[in-house]
């Protein structure tokens, strides 16, 4: 997921149960908590008189949920919320942390507090930002997972293919990633047999990451730059209010230049009716080589069909819940804030409108749909053997469970990430 920002452990009870009062819904406070025990769940029924014996009590009630909320049935709704919140807890298995966090997401959506939460979210989170903290929770999360790194790795071989040869290439990344997947290509051009090409960066931060932050990153780059031997030149654009005001000239793109764009996680926070013609933006910036990689989900085609959106957004996020789940242990600080950084998403997701910023949007959409619209402008660049053969080593070096996919159908391109057999990451290449 994106972990542009996060925030330090916290835990919020949506309803403080007070014996004066018989309406736990109305009656919401925070209150900083100890964990909560752990609930049975083999004791639950929904109304419908499914038993939850199963240990996939939360689905169920989410579900009822967000149809409750859908139909304005505000008894039902006051009901599950209740429910919800005695059962749920941020420190309990995937069911607990799941009914606690699509909670805090639902009860926004039924008072419609979206937008106040969410701003109150990433303002904590914002104001937690420290270089050290964020880099430590990146390289762990790499380290037990290819959520991320698979997208790098992909990126970088195609990149590296399609600029082979030239003297002067300038890469435009286009991701939250604080630049994570660099050295590994900055390496990869140090190594190269013919003479080291100079390799211009800009970098175009599309979410709240701190300047600070920004400086610091900069100058690692330069300093491993310097030390693997590679002309080096870094560039930041920061402050867009959205991505079709880059330009030629912002970018500082010059003619003798080899330009790769690589957008990772980036063009799911575009409007989708700006999408088209950021992708021509793209193509009059002519270059050699684009990359987009994007999280395997579909939230703009049931926009308008909340209970649709939400059963896209329960499933995306339970997969990626169950994989921290297998991949950090119980007790994982890193897991509890990759978790947090999820839960925003899930409030922008169900409980938040068209006005929020450009860089906060997640208007997610499947590798078919990019396709469509990639094909616009570019053709599809299969991935070499070399580049699939890299990937599957990185995915050796992970617990089992993970594997390589290839598009899906005749009319798609690119390639899947897949967690047990559910594609959750597609990465592609095209070129004009």
């Amino acid at each position: 997921m994106d972990i542009s920002f996060f925030s330090p452990p916290e835990t919020t009870t949506f309803f403080h149960k007070n014996p004066q009062k018989n309406d736990p819904y109305l009656d919401m406070q925070s209150t900083n908590n100890q964990p909560q025990s752990s609930h049975t769940s083999t004791s639950i029924s929904s109304d419908s008189g499914e038993p939850c014996g199963d240990g996939k009590w939360a689905s169920r009630l989410l579900r009822e949920c967000a149809t409750a909320i859908s139909d304005k049935d505000s008894t039902k709704i006051r009901h599950l919320l209740w429910m919800l919140n005695e059962l749920a807890s941020p420190y309990g298995d995937c069911d607990q942390k799941l009914a606690s966090y699509f909670l805090q997401a639902l009860f926004c959506k039924a008072t419609e507090s979206g937008q106040r939460c969410y701003k109150t979210l990433a303002s904590v989170a914002e104001k937690s930002h420290s270089f050290d903290a964020a880099r430590k929770l990146i390289l762990k999360f790499q380290e037990v997972s290819p959520w991320t790194t698979f997208g790098h790795v992909a990126s970088n071989g195609a990149i590296l293919e399609a600029l082979d040869g030239e003297n002067k290439l300038h890469i435009v990344d286009i991701s939250n990633t604080l630049c994570t997947q660099w050295p590994t290509l900055l390496e990869a051009l140090a190594t190269r047999n013919d003479e080291t090409p100079h390799l211009k960066l800009t970098v175009v931060i599309t979410a709240s990451i701190a300047k600070p932050v920004m400086k610091e990153i900069a100058q690692r780059m330069e300093k491993f730059a310097r030390l693997m031997g590679v002309p080096f030149e870094f560039n930041l654009i920061s402050g867009l209010s959205h991505l079709g005001g880059l330009t030629k000239q912002n970018l500082n793109i010059q003619d003798d230049e080899a330009i790769a764009i690589n957008c990772i996680g980036a063009l799911r926070r575009v409007q989708v009716e700006e999408r088209t013609a950021v992708i021509h933006m793209f193509q009059s910036f002519q270059p050699r080589i684009v990359t987009v990689v994007e999280e395997e989900a579909d939230f703009t085609s049931s926009k308008n069909d909340f209970v649709k959106c939400f059963e896209e957004c329960l499933r995306f996020t339970t997969l990626y819940f169950e994989m921290l789940e297998e991949s950090f242990p119980p007790t994982s600080n890193e897991r509890l804030m990759l978790e947090r950084e999820c839960s925003r998403s899930i409030v922008r997701v169900l409980a938040c409108d068209d006005e929020i910023g450009e860089g906060d949007r997640e208007c997610r959409e499947r590798g078919s749909q990019w396709t469509e619209r990639l094909r616009e402008a570019f053709s599809p660049v299969s991935y070499s053997d070399d580049v699939v053969d890299d990937v599957k080593a990185l995915l050796k070096r992970y617990r089992t469970g993970w594997s390589l996919q290839p598009q899906q159908a005749d009319h798609e391109s690119g390639i899947y990430l897949a967690w047990k057999e559910e594609p959750v990451v597609w990465a592609s290449a095209w070129k004009p």
